[in-house]
């Protein structure tokens, strides 16, 4: 069973409405859900929440490392509760998805994504568990012939308020999937979870 979920984000007030955070969106969400809240724990790069589920435990993290340093608190927290890489859910931001888009998957590449590449770097493999939330990029926003935004600007913005709604729904799906996923039918999660969003 999947023992701990990382949202990724960067930390900070300035930070808390960008794109990017979408992770630490979902973390926080799921915080909710099962009436824990986060506390700073500095052994570990961030802050974590332990809840139960199915009578395991279930840890929460959100690195306050920036984004590109997120294999540090992971890395640290897998090392102490012994928990091993298929057993890690890392929720992020997706630029190659539309917003409203949620898609779960094992291993695989880190599409550029700095905070899976330093995840990947901690844990010496790329096979732990992704939950991407689309975030689309900014050449779908462009007007034809014109320069696209940088992707840093970008994720580092907030999102309109219609893509915002729709990667709030995105994140409920994925809450709705995660009962599945976490008792370890995760071809059913993924299923369910792909028929919500094209």
């Amino acid at each position: 069973m999947t023992k701990l979920i990382v949202g990724l984000g960067n930390p900070g007030d300035e930070h808390k409405e960008d794109r990017h955070n979408a992770g630490f969106w979902f973390v926080d969400a799921l915080a909710k859900q099962l009436n824990t809240r986060f506390e700073t724990e500095k052994r570990f790069h961030g802050k974590v929440a332990k809840g139960k589920w199915g009578g395991e435990d279930l840890f929460l993290l959100k690195p306050s490392t920036y984004m590109n340093l997120s294999g540090q608190a992971v890395g640290a927290l897998c090392r102490f509760h012994k928990i091993t890489p298929q057993d890690v859910l890392v929720v992020q931001d997706e630029l190659d998805l539309k917003p409203g888009t949620a898609r779960i998957k094992l291993g695989g590449g880190t599409g550029g994504h700095n905070g899976l590449k330093d995840i990947q770097a901690h844990l010496s493999t790329p096979e732990y568990w992704r939950l991407r939330l689309g975030i689309g990029h900014p050449r779908d926003l462009t007007a034809e012939g014109a320069r696209p935004m940088d992707v840093a600007d970008y994720v580092l913005r907030r999102p309109l308020q219609a893509e915002q709604k729709q990667i709030e729904a995105s994140i409920e799906n994925g809450l709705q999937i995660l009962s599945l996923f976490l008792k370890g039918d995760t071809q059913a999660a993924m299923l369910e979870l792909h028929s919500k969003t094209n």
